[in-house]
């Protein structure tokens, strides 16, 4: 496999993914505030859902623009690149399905304690079991990628300093 397609390891990418999750927080915190403004929201259960729905719009427009461009701040932080599976820049289109197949890291384990009211503790177990499954489950792919990955269509590959100056 050529170098400049080499798959960052599983710690580097659950890294870059940790990271991502930091900053995703201000993304919620400043469009969150600003919901909130422009719905006149008081309480924090008032059209919690609505919240749901717009902030899931907005990190889709977030995502399938910088993965569209390569990188995401995380993953430039990382030297980590996304390509489709010719190494390619990846377009729009697939960008977007990535962003849709990758909330397969948090809804199955969501949807399968919904039913069962657990507590917060317990609920977050779970989600963190599955996000560990689903990690370990790339070393199962011939080319160490995630699931949803393969299925986009797309790849993770290490991107040095070189790179970025030549590509």
């Amino acid at each position: 496999m050529p170098a400049q397609l080499q798959t960052p390891g599983l710690a580097r990418r659950m890294a870059c993914w940790v990271y991502e999750g930091i900053l995703m927080f201000g993304v919620v915190f400043i469009f969150g505030y600003l919901f909130g403004t422009l719905t006149q929201t008081r309480h924090a259960l008032d059209n919690r859902h609505a919240l749901q729905a717009f902030l899931f719009l907005i990190f889709g427009i977030y995502f399938v623009w910088l993965w569209s461009r390569g990188q995401t701040l995380a993953m430039k932080t990382w030297n980590i690149r996304i390509v489709d599976v010719a190494g390619q820049a990846v377009s729009q289109s697939r960008a977007l399905v990535r962003y849709l197949l990758s909330w397969l890291w948090l809804l199955p384990a969501l949807g399968a304690v919904a039913p069962f009211g657990l507590p917060a503790q317990e609920i977050v177990v779970v989600v963190l079991g599955w996000v560990a499954v689903w990690a370990v489950l790339s070393r199962f792919h011939p080319q160490r990628q995630f699931l949803h990955d393969a299925l986009a269509g797309t790849r993770l590959i290490s991107h040095t300093t070189k790179d970025r100056f030549t590509g």
